[in-house]
């Protein structure tokens, strides 16, 4: 029998996604085994993080500085802007490197059911800052689901006034699909595929 310590670690490990309780004790096993060369480095990395833990000002993307690292780089096509919803979102496109521009996350997605509305996203800054000039490209990579379509063509009606294209990802992204969930290929073919909104 573990210890309140470890048995406290484990149920905080298997509250994570992806881990349940098995998962949760097989990691702390391993923790625990490995005090020098897992434990501690973890503890580490854990605390550094969460000293620093920002989230960036401009996109929304959680960093540990603020303007985050796709903001301040400087290599990005400014002209460019890809709208999400979460930051797993925009974490699972960057990763693909298939896009060149910035992001915006908005925080969610709109839903009568569970009361998010437009002013609980960040909807209001997205439109500042295309208003503010210098983006010719909008792409919209909400989720196939029919908060994610929704929310798509909310934004659709407030950026029409702007002079932009405005597209939105190709369908190949299953419907009901999340972006964190695919792989590089799916997505690469739904950004090479992206098309301007109806």
């Amino acid at each position: 029998m573990a210890s309140p310590e470890i048995d406290a670690l484990t149920q905080a490990l298997s509250r994570l996604p992806g881990l349940g309780p098995r998962s949760a004790r097989r990691a702390v096993l391993h923790l625990l085994k490995r005090r020098e060369s897992a434990m501690e480095p973890l503890l580490r990395a854990l605390e550094a993080v969460n000293e620093r833990l920002v989230t960036c000002g401009i996109c929304g993307n959680v960093d540990t500085v603020d303007p985050c690292g796709i903001c301040a780089d400087p290599r990005r096509d400014a002209r460019a802007l890809c709208v999400v919803e979460d930051v797993s979102d925009l974490w699972a496109l960057d990763r693909s490197r298939l896009f060149p521009g910035r992001f915006h996350v908005l925080g969610g997605r709109l839903s009568a059911l569970e009361g998010v509305r437009p002013e609980d996203l960040g909807i209001d800054a997205l439109v500042a800052r295309v208003e503010a000039g210098g983006i010719d490209e909008v792409v919209l990579a909400m989720n196939a689901t029919l908060e994610g379509q929704t929310t798509a063509h909310y934004l659709a009606e407030r950026l029409e006034r702007f002079p932009i294209r405005l597209t939105q990802l190709a369908h190949g992204v299953p419907v009901g699909g999340e972006l964190d969930y695919l792989d590089e290929g799916t997505l690469a073919q739904a950004l090479r595929a992206r098309r301007p909104m109806a």
